[in-house]
């Protein structure tokens, strides 16, 4: 009997630890969601509201008018680089990568950035305003807009003269799919309630189950590209205003790109906008280590596919014009241009990076390279600088291995809203690991 009593207690014992523990995570997932609620609330307005400011327009200067004539076309007739650039920088794309690109070429030219005001993104996801950006006064023109946005059409054009050239970049909608669940799952409230360890597979069994259009931050998990320009992102792929996006969208933006074909891609931005080969180098940035990627099999993929189908209808479309652009380069001189920009990038991540390849977050030596990471996720790989650098490479090789929060600091940009929010979600994830 004493033995009987002896495990019997020892089960109620496990019992209310268990219960403990369970009542822990609730009260911690609770101050969660209040402090996600918090930080939306004291950082964006109101995020299916689409407004345009008293008309303010860009106003050049004389000077700055026949300078911008000037680099459209040198005095000997040559082309000259385009500088008046606004990149719509989508999520999960290999848009970071490409925003690194974007910084170096304006620091070399000297442009003058639009920049966010205390966090990496212009109050995404609301709508655009020029009010957004840092130290604007009305008729003040920018050379360069790029961190991430809800796009206001309206909005950006009275940053720029009205010879910007307006690109973005677009992806698989069912690769965007599975990486904005990996990324941002842990601050989209519906997820948590998915049961089972593969929470992914669990979901596309039947999105329409746990989906909530109207949810915090459900945006993330249904049709994001539609979402980034400024459409509904609950449309069906059939429905008039998906065919009216599309439209917009190919009149608004010379250039649209493909992260599965980003070499291509740099290559017709290099054409379009006549900047250097050297201006193209990168190396990967915002990359997942590859035990956090979900391989979609066949049907997950048409799963994927279906839920975003909106999104898959707008990248097939560009998908198509994409091809075009390149067949009226050329295919073999593209082909030459690629291996060529291989070639260049090769010897830099050779001379710039220790080991030569990206390290996962733990192996990152200097923080100040270190790369912001997802909420309770250490997923995110990152870059050692060479200690052995020669001189004239330093800066250079710095600049491509810094990500996106430090480079913009680097700007002048005070994030301490971003900053903020980093110290909250590690706090409250280390509390609840320790628990």
């Amino acid at each position: 009997m004493s033995a009987t009593r002896v495990v019997c207690a020892s089960m109620l014992h496990l019992k209310s630890s268990q219960l403990k523990s369970r009542t822990r995570r609730l009260i911690l997932g609770g101050m969660l969601v209040c402090v996600i609620t918090l930080y939306y609330c004291l950082s964006s307005t109101a995020v299916n509201v689409q407004t345009t400011s008293e008309a303010s327009p860009c106003l050049q200067t004389q000077s700055e008018l026949f300078n911008a004539s000037e680099r459209s076309w040198g005095q000997d007739g040559s082309c000259a680089p385009k500088t008046n650039l606004m990149f719509m920088k989508t999520h999960k794309t290999a848009s970071s990568t490409l925003l690194n690109i974007l910084f170096r070429f304006g620091d070399k030219h000297r442009l003058k950035f639009a920049l966010p005001d205390g966090r990496n993104d212009f109050f995404y996801p609301s709508f655009f305003q020029r009010s957004h950006v840092r130290d604007y006064q009305p008729g003040t023109c920018f050379n360069v807009v790029g961190n991430h946005m809800r796009f206001n059409r309206l909005e950006v054009e009275q940053l720029l003269p009205r010879d910007a050239v307006f690109f973005t970049i677009l992806r698989d909608p069912a690769e965007v799919f599975e990486s904005s669940f990996h990324y941002y799952h842990n601050v989209v409230p519906f997820t948590w309630f998915i049961p089972g360890e593969d929470k992914l597979s669990a979901f596309l069994e039947d999105p329409s189950h746990y989906y909530t259009p109207d949810g915090f931050n459900s945006f993330y998990l249904k049709n994001l590209l539609l979402f980034d320009f400024g459409y509904d992102n609950t449309l069906e792929p059939n429905d008039p205003r998906v065919t009216s996006a599309i439209l917009e969208v190919s009149k608004r933006f010379q250039l649209v790109l493909l992260a599965e074909h980003f070499e291509e891609s740099l290559i017709l931005l290099k054409d379009s906008l006549c900047w250097e080969m050297e201006d193209l180098l990168f190396l990967k940035l915002n990359v997942r280590k590859g035990s956090s990627v979900s391989r979609l099999s066949p049907g997950m993929r048409a799963r994927a596919l279906q839920w975003n189908s909106a999104d898959w209808r707008l990248y097939r479309h560009f998908n198509d014009s994409f091809w075009a652009k390149v067949e009226a380069y050329g295919r073999q001189r593209m082909a030459r241009d690629v291996e060529e920009l291989r070639r260049l990038n090769a010897e830099m991540r050779a001379i710039c990076v220790d080991g030569g390849a990206a390290v996962e977050p733990t192996g990152i030596k200097n923080t100040e390279l270190a790369p912001w990471q997802p909420m309770g996720e250490k997923s995110i790989m990152g870059y050692n600088l060479r200690k052995d650098i020669e001189a004239q490479h330093v800066e250079i090789c710095r600049k491509m291995l810094t990500p996106e929060i430090q480079y913009l600091t680097e700007l002048g940009v005070n994030l301490w809203v971003t900053r903020l929010w980093g110290w909250l979600k590690d706090s409250v994830f280390w509390l609840t690991s320790a628990m």
